[in-house]
């Protein structure tokens, strides 16, 4: 049996990263980590923040689901539906900030999905050339769509259309430890 050569993770990682730098190096920016549910979307933007942040660059990170609604407040969501995100709040508290820069401090997390209450806002301030990545369900959704420089589609497999198709770049885990860059396009 051939076994097919796969890169391991910090190659695919760094090469990532080499990409994103490439283009956004200077001011503020965001990268959306974004794939279907139980993809590895958290585990795979911690990692890219890491290699983002062993090339030199500063990286923060934050997560869609820390900006969701209570249950009672429609944050009840039908199976296989992502969660309902509070886009005023995230806006608010997260986006609009980090895009300022300077010495503007953002809130990287404002409720707790498990404990279905807001957690008390813990302020964070960076450099003006800085990256957030931030991971998700369904980042490309009408309300959140606009607010991403770059978005890396994690699949742990073959799947394809949605919004995989609008994202920069598509990564598969299936083997979370040697992730393969796939490239949708056509010509």
């Amino acid at each position: 049996m051939t076994t097919r050569w796969a890169p391991a993770k910090k190659d695919t990682l760094r090469a990532l990263a080499t990409e994103i730098l490439h283009n956004y190096s200077r001011g503020r920016a965001f990268v959306a980590v974004d794939g279907p549910a139980g993809a590895g979307q958290s585990a795979f933007a911690d990692d890219l923040a890491a290699a983002l942040v062993e090339a030199g660059h500063a990286a923060f990170r934050a997560s869609v689901s820390d900006f969701g609604r209570p249950r009672g407040e429609g944050g009840a969501v039908a199976d296989g539906e992502p969660a309902p995100v509070d886009g005023a709040l995230l806006r608010r508290v997260l986006v609009e900030p980090f895009r300022l820069g300077g010495s503007t401090a953002w809130v990287p997390a404002a409720f707790d999905s498990a404990s279905q209450r807001e957690v008390e806002p813990r302020w964070v301030t960076g450099p003006d050339d800085a990256l957030l990545v931030v991971d998700g369900e369904a980042l490309g959704r009408p309300e959140l769509a606009g607010l991403w420089n770059y978005t890396v589609w994690v699949t742990p497999g073959g799947g394809r259309g949605g919004l995989r198709a609008v994202a920069t770049a598509v990564v598969d885990v299936a083997d979370p430890e040697h992730p393969r860059r796939v490239f949708d396009d056509a010509c």
